[in-house]
């Protein structure tokens, strides 16, 4: 069987799922980043020309992700850019970030949709076998 993806997204009803998969928390949630961008666009066609420091804090790892999504979120619309890559630092219950992305250019990234926030349906954040995996359900 061959490995799972880092990052991917999934069908839900009217909106859409993403999940990130990584050895550690920390890149497990670099990776359900991915899959938010993937909601988008497809992530290798955004270049790293800027970065954005991004911080939040929540009670458990479920709270977090659902934090750390409507943070990207909230960049992606406010200064108009797309992320192609994350790295993220979890201590406790604090994750610190940078994104690295590119202003929207709709001519080559050809937005799908636009993601409005993630939501707490399919809220999970797990290990499975050995691996971390970050799911939720995203309102597009």
């Amino acid at each position: 069987m061959p490995p799972a993806p880092a990052f991917e997204t999934f069908a839900h009803d009217a909106d859409i799922g993403v999940r990130g998969r990584g050895e550690t928390l920390a890149e497990a949630l670099a990776n359900v980043g991915r899959a938010l961008t993937g909601v988008v666009t497809e992530p290798a066609s955004v270049r790293e020309v800027l970065s954005v420091e991004i911080a939040c804090k929540a009670a458990d790892p479920e709270l977090l992700l659902f934090d750390w999504l409507n943070a990207l979120v909230f960049e992606m619309a406010t200064r108009r850019v797309l992320f192609a890559r994350y790295e993220v630092k979890v201590e406790g219950p604090a994750l610190r970030a940078l994104a690295f992305g590119e202003p929207v250019q709709v001519a080559r990234h050809h937005p799908a949709v636009e993601v409005k926030g993630a939501t707490l349906t399919g809220l999970r954040v797990a290990r499975e076998g050995g691996a971390w995996v970050a799911e939720c359900v995203v309102d597009v």
